[in-house]
């Protein structure tokens, strides 16, 4: 028996068991398996002869963005809109072969747009090139799903399922569950919260499962068993995902009202070139950059080259981005901004930066 059918004979043996308290622990066991299956099923096979053919691009700018959805829903027409790299399209399914990557130029940024090839259900068991499709988009920052609105809503729940079962999770946060195999003293549970969804034995089972016999269990939220699946696997990939609807220029103003109205979704039409524009903006959101600014001393800021950063970042990434040497000859930095009290603010290096902030850094 194949490792694709043990996978299908399980998500069978899932969907007829009903759920409630005394199966809890036996879907708890059939997840465990489940995850462990896909995990073997990712892995390349160690019989494989010849070397494929690369299908990742080499990363550059200052972030990445990956174009999935499936055939002919206009991930090519976006990219030829978006860039100035121009992809072939056309009006059958499987235009796109390989992986086509373009730079959007926004607000002193270069942000990476990768034009994948078509996904088709399978993709997570190697269906059409799926494999390499999917391990490409997770390297991206952000995942941009391409949908049609003309198709509804079976498109998203299909690729949805597709990239959960190659552990991409989409929109989720990291459970904070704190995780820890030792050598030996056996398994100890805790939690600083009421669990709703998983208890001591049910944890103790998916566990065993993995043949791990000694670890240390901290629960500091309620999570769901295949949450802490996750936690135990540790290859899983989080990241926000943008849902854009293409094609609104073929349905009713009532249905493009109720697909812009859902969370994390932006509708749009590439053949009359349609909200574009938003799209954008929300893509900057999600991708969390900032611009940082720098000045010389006795001299006006200079607003043509920005330092592109991820949100959050600190005066020392600001030093390691313009030298390596920087930060250790590092005095004292002036911050003009909205992360100051006042301008200009004398900081250290802890000091975080926020969105077009200038600074002038002074050395020893």
């Amino acid at each position: 028996m194949g490792i694709l059918e043990k996978i299908s004979e399980i998500e069978k043996e899932i969907a007829r068991t009903q759920k409630n308290k005394a199966t809890e622990y036996h879907l708890g066991l059939l997840k465990a398996k489940l995850a462990k299956y896909r995990a073997q099923l990712l892995e390349p096979s160690k019989s494989a002869s010849t070397k494929g053919e690369g299908f990742d691009v080499m990363k550059s700018g200052d972030a990445r963005v990956a174009l999935i959805g499936f055939p002919s829903v206009g991930k090519s027409t976006f990219l030829s809109l978006m860039t100035s790299t121009a992809s072939e399209a056309a009006s059958y399914e499987f235009t796109t072969l390989t992986c086509i990557p373009g730079v959007i130029e926004y607000k002193g940024a270069n942000i990476q747009l990768l034009d994948l090839p078509g996904i088709i259900e399978g993709a997570a068991q190697g269906k059409g090139r799926g494999r390499q499709v999917i391990a490409v988009a997770r390297t991206a920052d952000v995942v941009i799903m391409m949908l049609d609105a003309t198709k509804g809503e079976v498109q998203r729940s299909l690729l949805e399922k597709e990239l959960e079962s190659v552990g991409i999770r989409l929109n989720k946060h990291r459970p904070n569950i704190y995780f820890k195999p030792k050598k030996g003293g056996g398994i100890s549970f805790n939690s600083t919260v009421t669990l709703s969804q998983c208890s001591e034995k049910l944890v103790q089972l998916i566990l065993h499962e993995y043949k791990i016999f000694n670890a240390e269990v901290l629960f500091r939220e309620d999570c769901s068993p295949d949450e802490f699946i996750d936690v135990i696997v540790g290859n899983r990939v989080y990241m926000p995902c943008l849902y854009v609807y293409n094609k609104i220029d073929q349905i009713s103003m009532e249905e493009v009202d109720r697909l812009a109205r859902k969370p994390n979704s932006v509708v749009i039409s590439c053949g009359m070139k349609l909200n574009l524009d938003f799209l954008l903006e929300m893509l900057w959101e999600y991708l969390a950059l900032t611009c940082i600014y720098t000045k010389k001393r006795g001299q006006r800021p200079d607003f043509t080259d920005a330092i592109i950063l991820r949100k959050g970042a600190s005066v020392e990434h600001v030093c390691h981005r313009i030298h390596r040497t920087l930060a250790s000859q590092f005095k004292y930095a002036l911050v003009w901004g909205t992360s100051t009290k006042y301008s200009p603010q004398r900081v250290g290096l802890t000091h975080t930066m926020e969105h077009e902030d200038v600074i002038q850094i002074v050395k020893k």
